[in-house]
């Protein structure tokens, strides 16, 4: 189990993750790292089934850009997310490294989703003791950071450790698409 450590003297910019904040992670300190745009992101172990060499992914018409379509996972049609597009990034080519990681998130429902996610390639499971996990940065109210479960201090970089339930909620990105085709069909999109 992860202990916190008391730590009254912290300024906003650099602060340990205070008891409350304990509450959102994992009993388990370990997390998947995988690269996306040269940037790396992790998610909890706990929530990662497994790890695929990209392969064949089935196009599924009408489907928002960041879906990248579907994949035969023993027999259970799986979705696949191009994470870079979620995130709005420019997705990259396929490579020999691309994967599919297969991850579990919890719906609104209290029911479990799998999910497979497109990423360049997967770099390594950390183990990152409490006292180097940091609170998500603020910018402001403009800006949204709730997806980002914390910040990992490794050495002297950082990596992103992604809430899952967040990153890849199917209601979220149904909305997202919503709105998207609102846009077009108005003519307020580029």
């Amino acid at each position: 189990m992860m202990t916190a450590k008391k730590n009254n003297e912290v300024g906003p910019a650099n602060h340990a993750l205070s008891e409350l904040d304990y509450a959102n992670f994992d009993e388990s300190s370990q997390y998947l790292t995988f690269f996306l745009n040269q940037e790396l992101y992790a998610f909890g172990i706990l929530h990662v089934k497994e790890i695929l060499e990209y392969g064949k992914v089935t196009k599924v018409p009408m489907m928002p850009e960041f879906i990248e379509g579907v994949i035969n996972l023993r027999g259970e049609v799986i979705p696949v997310v191009n994470l870079a597009r979620r995130f709005g990034l420019a997705a990259t080519s396929v490579t020999r490294r691309t994967c599919i990681v297969i991850v579990e998130v919890s719906s609104s429902d209290d029911s479990a989703q799998v999910i497979g996610v497109m990423v360049d390639s997967v770099s390594e499971v950390l183990e990152i003791s409490s006292d180097n996990l940091r609170n998500a940065p603020s910018f402001g109210a403009a800006i949204r950071t709730d997806f980002i479960r914390a910040m990992g201090k490794i050495d002297d970089d950082f990596v992103v450790i992604l809430a899952e339930d967040k990153v890849l909620s199917i209601a979220e990105m149904a909305m997202v698409e919503q709105v998207r085709d609102f846009a077009e069909q108005e003519g307020l999109a580029p």
